[in-house]
């Protein structure tokens, strides 16, 4: 009797421990195993990962996704696939595959339980429309967009998922020969394929929240904005990027087409032919037929991303700030860094971090004459005088270098999230809107003190890194983290960053064209960090005044 009591409690442990992990799970293509993985000893969280699951067929070049024929047999998902074919940094090479649309699923599970019904986050990353990956970049096995810190600890399953970048994600010669977003279908379809499939998993397909930074912060709001998704989104947020944003739309696509199909031998003066060509080319040669300038630039940076969405009549229909009602049932979160600019200002304007160097008035004056340069002297002198009226008679050095990087995080980030915001919360019907800044200074010792949030510095507190190298890290910098996992996976479950399965420091008030409130994250956030009118001064001048401008 002894024995056979022995033999149940054993065999309760074995149901138990299974219970703990999905095992083999069914999707629509076929079976997929990832691995189960347990956190901790006294008591333990499991975790379960699936890498590599193809959402699509391999890619066809300059042609949208395909739906992948399925698999025989059960998928062992337990590698990262390549990304998707981009130039390397050096851009004298190329990295990835044409066979690319794979991704990736973290689902943490209950020590007596499978999880079910689970918020789902699904990751598009950023990259200026150029290069990027599912996993992020890496140091030997620290992946940065790894989920298992935000899945464990805000109790949501993580998705992420490559897709086609460069040329061969974004080339259009703005007519039906090539009409170009093949990157945005890829993001599209991979959504697509989650909602079909992630019940399976444990998830809840009708709380899907897509969020994303820098570019994939612009395709998440463009996703958000398409007709093809209405009804796939329940929550959507932008870090660092919009629909809006000056580079989010390709204004001059032929001209970009034309200057890489001459570069690889193809004909420019009918883009049928070009079209050909073009898919008849070696798809490394297409991809190097594009090399981003960074140095002796005639005009900012910014101007110089060839290839990013196109209003296309179809997947972009119209133009994104005419698009906001197909996002009206979305609740929506966004928010910029507060020297997001900082990245390209140290390109347009080099002395910036080059502490024994000056800034002077002119190269500022250079500068905003650039980025007004399609409004021509009228901009140039009201947008010169607003941002040095703090100067003052003998403005310092660091005050001058700040008015750079504010000019450039301004046009380039934080206008176009701030009209965003406006625009969702006068479409929106029961949907809520939130703002935040992230204002947690760099972790960059290259840089000069005085330099705050820079671009893609949110990307390792979301992700949990100061959880993951905790050497690398301060106290501060995981009371960070641990905020912004909080806010982001309870908007996530309930669409209220207040609520959910996570503490939070202070209540985070939902955004009004009112009051304009925002969330300024730092490392202590207290009820003072909600604040109001983000920068509106400078808001008001570029959506009301510089656009009122007639063109030059």
């Amino acid at each position: 009797m002894a024995r056979l009591l022995s033999l149940l409690a054993f065999s309760s442990l074995l149901v138990a421990a299974r219970a703990k992990s999905l095992g083999v799970v069914h999707t629509e293509g076929g079976f997929v195993e990832g691995t189960s993985k347990k956190i901790g000893i006294i008591s333990p969280d499991y975790i379960d990962i699936f890498k590599g699951i193809p959402f699509a067929a391999p890619t066809k070049v300059l042609e949208k996704p395909e739906r992948h024929p399925g698999w025989s047999g059960t998928l062992q998902t337990t590698e990262y696939k390549p990304r998707c074919m981009q130039a390397t940094l050096l851009q004298n090479d190329v990295l990835g595959s044409l066979d690319c649309l794979y991704l990736n699923i973290w689902v943490p599970q209950s020590r007596s339980s499978v999880s079910t019904n689970l918020p789902v986050m699904v990751w598009i990353y950023g990259g200026g429309f150029l290069l990027g990956g599912g996993q992020g970049g890496n140091f030997f096995d620290n992946y940065l967009y790894d989920g298992e810190e935000l899945a464990l600890r805000g109790n949501v399953i993580v998705v992420t998922f490559n897709y086609r970048v460069g040329p061969l994600g974004f080339l259009s010669t703005g007519d039906a020969n090539v009409p170009g977003n093949y990157g945005l279908w890829d993001q599209h379809m991979a959504i697509a394929w989650v909602k079909r499939n992630i019940a399976a998993f444990g998830g809840a397909p009708d709380n899907i929240t897509i969020f994303g930074e820098s570019a994939g912060a612009a395709s998440v709001s463009l996703q958000t904005l398409t007709p093809y998704n209405v009804g796939l989104i329940r929550r959507a947020i932008s870090q660092s990027g919009v629909g809006l944003c000056p580079w989010a739309i390709q204004r001059e696509p032929l001209m970009w087409a034309k200057q890489l199909a001459s570069h690889v031998g193809c004909p420019v003066d009918d883009t049928a032919a070009l079209a050909n060509c073009l898919r008849n080319t070696d798809p490394k040669a297409i991809t190097l037929g594009y090399q981003l300038a960074l140095t002796n630039l005639d005009y900012p940076l910014v101007y110089y991303l060839a290839y990013s969405p196109v209003i296309d009549g179809d997947f972009i229909p119209d133009e994104p700030r005419n698009l906001f009602g197909n996002a009206q049932n979305v609740d929506y979160m966004a928010g910029v860094n507060n020297m997001d600019g900082h990245l390209f200002a140290g390109i347009d304007v080099p002395n910036i971090n080059r502490p024994l160097q000056r800034v002077i008035p002119e190269d500022v004056h250079n500068l905003v004459q650039g980025l007004t340069l399609p409004k021509g002297t009228a901009a140039l002198d009201i947008a010169y005088d607003l941002y040095t009226d703090i100067w003052g008679e003998n403005p310092d050095q660091e005050m001058v270098k700040k008015t750079v990087v504010d000019l450039e995080t301004d046009y380039i980030f934080l206008v176009p999230t701030q009209e965003a915001l406006a625009l969702h919360f006068m479409n929106a019907k029961a949907a809520r809107t939130y703002s935040y800044l992230f204002s947690h200074p760099t972790r960059m010792p290259v840089y000069p003190g005085w330099v705050g949030a820079d671009h893609a510095d949110d990307l390792q507190y979301i992700f949990g890194k100061p959880f993951v190298n905790t050497l690398a890290y301060r106290p501060q910098d995981r009371d960070v983290s641990e905020a912004m996992m909080a806010y982001w996976s309870n908007f996530a479950a309930t669409g209220d960053p207040n609520n959910g399965n996570s503490k939070v420091p202070t209540p985070w008030l939902n955004y009004t064209t009112l009051n304009g409130q925002y969330l300024e994250i730092t490392k202590r956030i207290t009820n003072k960090s909600m604040k109001q009118d983000l920068r509106s001064p400078y808001v008001r001048f570029w959506v009301t005044t510089y656009r009122s401008l007639p063109n030059a």
